[in-house]
């Protein structure tokens, strides 16, 4: 049996974020996993996760009125710390979401689906926002996609993507119609634009990965 961890699901006011913890505790019974808005907490713990839902500019605003944004930014360079829908977007430099700034650790930008684009192969107007099951392509291997086979399907609910400035960044995409970024990481850092937590089997896999990843690539 691993050694029990703490692992911080932070909580900064935006969303419902029961089933990102209810997951969690799912995939690491044996380990603490606390859903928390103290940066202090976050600060100490061993792993950090952090979903986003809702609008950026509102997302954006709460995390840097809880005194967050500093605890997160430092999470991210000395653990295991993974990001989830806007959690991911959060990250990025800029979005088009109302020009809202992000917290800019990686530069790039989150762009909302063209309207012009948003045809099917069918010729049938695609929705935004992207919502249900979609498949993503594993382009460059990681622990997070230990046991899950390439072109598995995840559940998204997302009007924007991002687009990283560095192409390498990106770990998986999904094509909608076009393709687009699924998933990044860097060093300690994963993040991914679908919810693992409501992605059954694979989604749970992907959650317990993280929980087992040391941070190594």
């Amino acid at each position: 049996m691993s050694t029990p961890q703490c692992i911080a699901v932070v909580d900064y006011g935006m969303g419902n974020l029961r089933s990102v913890h209810q997951a969690m505790r799912h995939v690491a019974p044996e380990h603490e996993v606390l859903l928390t808005g103290d940066p202090d907490v976050v600060a100490r713990a061993d792993r950090v996760v952090f979903p986003g839902q809702g609008a950026m500019r509102d997302c954006m605003a709460h995390l840097n009125d809880s005194g967050l944004r500093t605890a997160l930014m430092q999470a991210a360079d000395e653990k295991p710390f993974l990001g989830i829908c806007v959690g991911m977007q959060m990250l990025f430099e800029h979005s088009e979401e109302a020009a809202t700034p992000g917290i800019g650790r990686y530069a790039g930008r989150s762009l909302r689906f063209p309207a012009a684009l948003m045809v099917g192969d069918d010729g049938s107007k695609l929705k935004v926002p992207h919502m249900g099951w979609n498949h993503v392509r594993q382009v460059k291997s990681h622990p997070i996609w230990q046991n899950i086979e390439d072109h598995s399907r995840f559940y998204y609910v997302h009007s924007y993507f991002v687009h990283p400035a560095d192409s390498q960044l990106v770990i998986g995409t999904t094509d909608y119609p076009f393709s687009f970024c699924g998933a990044v990481a860097d060093r300690k850092l994963v993040a991914v634009q679908f919810h693992p937590e409501k992605s059954d089997r694979a989604g749970l896999q992907l959650l317990h990965n993280f929980v087992n990843w040391n941070g190594n690539v």
